[in-house]
């Protein structure tokens, strides 16, 4: 079985004060739920202070980036040990840093492998453009990325991922994929692709996350299909009553 996890990329949202009193909020619920995973993922700047607050709780911590060499003349940049020193989850490859950053999926590939040396849990975006959806190229683009991002790692190195399949035409958007479309594209297209890079019995035990516009309204409807694994969630886990609800939803699914 693998266990539902929910994770909640803020991305560039909360000062320190900001992040301390929602990760203070949200561990009144979160660390006494049972039987599923869950993190946050705040800017690279509340990490310290959230790596501090979350010791013990059995609540995760996440960075939203970072380099795939170890030092170096890199302005800006997070090396994969100074993450490792603080969190245990990295997002890699979302589309945000896709469309405005330049990323491909030959540098999340580089990432993956950077976070798997550092013992990092890496949580693999993918998804397709409204423009790639209404062409019907959905499974194509897709799985496109799953090769060319998780190219040339061992079955026990993909034993080791997490994905979050996110078409980028429902982030933020407040328009979501239904349930049901959402996990066929989990159960038809990402886990066979993974299927063909690490066999299937990895493949099976692979979680894969669905994130856009994900919110305590939906979630339930989510977590209760076959293949969605949990979710990344944006907007609405920078609240701490709606974060609360969605792994709720996973708990009791």
């Amino acid at each position: 079985m693998r266990r539902k996890f929910v994770a909640g990329n803020w991305k560039m949202n909360k000062t320190i004060p900001e992040a301390r009193q929602l990760i203070t909020e949200l561990l009144l619920t979160l660390k006494s739920l049972d039987g599923i995973d869950r993190a946050v993922c705040p800017p690279s700047t509340s990490l310290p202070m959230a790596a501090k607050l979350l010791q013990g709780t059995g609540v995760g911590l996440g960075a939203q980036n970072m380099y795939w060499e170890d030092s170096g003349a890199f302005t800006g940049e997070l090396a994969p040990a100074m993450v490792a020193e603080l969190c245990e989850y990295i997002i890699v490859g979302h589309s945000e840093r896709r469309q405005y950053f330049g990323e491909t999926d030959g540098t999340v590939n580089l990432k993956v492998k950077a976070a798997l040396a550092h013992g990092l849990t890496p949580i693999v975006c993918i998804g397709e453009s409204l423009e790639e959806n209404q062409a019907g190229k959905t499974a194509e683009v897709v799985s496109r990325q799953v090769r060319g991002g998780l190219a040339d790692l061992t079955p026990e190195q993909g034993a080791k991922l997490v994905i979050a399949y996110e078409p980028i035409w429902a982030i933020g958007t407040g328009l979501a994929a239904t349930a049901e479309d959402a996990n066929a594209i989990h159960r038809d297209v990402v886990r066979p692709a993974l299927a063909e890079l690490f066999g299937e019995q990895v493949a099976q035990g692979i979680q894969i996350q669905y994130g856009g516009s994900v919110k305590p309204d939906n979630a339930l409807g989510f977590f209760t299909q076959s293949d969605i694994d949990g979710a990344l969630v944006g907007g609405a886990s920078l609240k701490a009553d709606s974060f609360t609800a969605i792994a709720k939803a996973a708990a009791e699914s």
